[in-house]
Order: C-alpha cells, then sequence, then structure tokens
C-alpha cells in the first residue's frame, strides 16, 4: 500500500503502511525525472524488477520490466498529448529463422484516470525495496484491434516519446482508426497514419494461428501484461482544529491489466509465438 502525510500530519492507520507519498519536494530540481524500482511476482511466480520513472516537467511517465521469457516490456503514458505507448523487444528464435529480436510498438489513446498523475508518481516512495508487489486490482483484459501503422519519422509529432521508445520497431509500429480520429480532431497531422489491410479487404486473410504458409499475410496476436502499476490515488479524510473535514491524497491503489493486440503481418514468419502448440 502507499500513502502519504495528511493535511493535519496525520497517516491513516500509518504504522501499518509501507509506502509514503511524500508531502515535501522531491530533492533536487523541480520537474526533474525521477525513478522507483520495485520487485513484482510474475504468473509463473518468478519476481522480476520493474522501473518506474516519472517526468513532472514533461508531464509523462513510464514503466519497464523484464519477463520471464526475456521479453522486455515498456508502457509509457505522455499526459500532454493523451498517448499511451507499449514496447515489446521479444527474443527471436534464431534456429527457425527469426533475427536476434523484434521489437513491436502500439500506439493508443490515453484516458483518464488510467494510470495516476506524473506528479504522483514523481513523489512515491517505498520503505521496504524488499518487498514484492502484488497488485491490489486485477482489470478486464483489453483486446485491441490495430488497424493502422504509424509513420515513425513523423511520430515525433504525435508523441515525442515514440522517438526514443520505438526506435527498433520503425516498421511495426501500430495503432487504432478510432484513435487516430480522436487525435487528428486535436490537430496531429493524418499523413503519419497508414490504414492495414483488413479481413474484408483480403478475403484470404487468417489469424496466424490458423496459418499453415509461414509466408503467408495474417493477423497476428501478441499479449501483454503490466503486472503492478499504480492506477488511482487513495483520499483520505481529516478534521482540523475547527471540527472541518477535509480530504487529501494518501495513498495509490495499485492495478494488473492485461491487453491483446491484433495486427496484419505480411507474412506469419513475423508472429511465430501465434501458435498452435
Amino acid at each position: 500500500m502507499l500513502s502519504r502525510a495528511g493535511g493535519d500530519g496525520r497517516l491513516p492507520a500509518p504504522l501499518l503502511l509501507c509506502w509514503l507519498l511524500l508531502l515535501s519536494r522531491l530533492s533536487g530540481a523541480a520537474g526533474a525525472p525521477t525513478e522507483l524500482r520495485v520487485r513484482v511476482r510474475l504468473p509463473d511466480g518468478q519476481v522480476t524488477e520493474e522501473s518506474l520513472q516519472a517526468d513532472s516537467g514533461a508531464d509523462s511517465v513510464s514503466l519497464e520490466l523484464r519477463k520471464s521469457d526475456g521479453t522486455l516490456v515498456t508502457l509509457a503514458a505522455d499526459f500532454k498529448q493523451e498517448v499511451k505507448i507499449f514496447r515489446a523487444l521479444i527474443l527471436g528464435e534464431l534456429e527457425r529463422g527469426q533475427s536476434q529480436f523484434q521489437a513491436l510498438c502500439f500506439v493508443t489513446r490515453l484516458h483518464r484516470n488510467e494510470i495516476i498523475p506524473s506528479e504522483s508518481m514523481a513523489k512515491l516512495r517505498q520503505k521496504n525495496p524488499q518487498t514484492v508487489r502484488q497488485a491490489e486490482e486485477i482489470r478486464a483484459l483489453e483486446h485491441l484491434s490495430m488497424d493502422v501503422t504509424v509513420n515513425f519519422s513523423k511520430g515525433a509529432q504525435l508523441s515525442s516519446h515514440i522517438y526514443n521508445i520505438c526506435s527498433e520497431a520503425k516498421e511495426t509500429i501500430y495503432s487504432r482508426e478510432e484513435d487516430v480520429k480522436f487525435w487528428m480532431e486535436k490537430g496531429v497531422d493524418g499523413s503519419m497514419f497508414e490504414v492495414l489491410p483488413q479481413s474484408a479487404d483480403l478475403p484470404d486473410l487468417q489469424h496466424c494461428r490458423a496459418c499453415a504458409d509461414r509466408w503467408k499475410p495474417c493477423i497476428c496476436s501478441y499479449a501483454l501484461n503490466i503486472e503492478w502499476y499504480p492506477c488511482m490515488l487513495k483520499y483520505c479524510k481529516s478534521r482540523d482544529s475547527a471540527g472541518k473535514t477535509t480530504s487529501y491524497k494518501c495513498g495509490i491503489r495499485s492495478c494488473q491489466k492485461a491487453y491483446s493486440f491484433d495486427y496484419y503481418v505480411p507474412q506469419k514468419q513475423l508472429c511465430l509465438w501465434d501458435e498452435d502448440t
């Protein structure tokens, strides 16, 4: 659990809280990027370290963790642009003709209250770094059909974070038409997006798991799980000397969320994880 000092200096059931959201300013320059490392448990029982970074000046947060199979997962939230970026660096199977690793980027709209604000993330502290964290809330699986590609060279117009996060995935940056429409209404240049072939355009297009020919185009599915992230702020109440009740931020709620992305690939060889076993 995460906690924060109240307006009257008291903490709710505070001696049991192992995390603190400090009311005092962070040491160092205001708005400077901060990093917090936490230990989280993966579905297979293994423990990994997750890095959470916050830049209140740029109004963005990111987290990164390595899965048991070696895949490096990154999530970035750009609050200014209302953009969320997922990146997966997947180790390739050299014996099956794959490159050393495959990089995927999925860019979607960031909605309100999906993750705590950058200013609050920057103030997170933990008392016991050795504690293994498990999410308090498991949010529903989100299934996303990625029907658009993003031009890497123009992606910075959408979010400056695309340039750094998706540099290994220049040809595999995917988004959704409904999110693209939202950004274009805000003034984003639509020329950076290109609609991908869909089943309606190619009647023989199958899901890769059902496609026997590794050199045929198909719809690939990639599952991605964020094991632990601060998804909500908690508020507590206190009374001042006059007996007036006030609310103050006193902690965070942690969540786990799974995503499933469907997207077009020109050949099944680029989607060998999506096979029947």
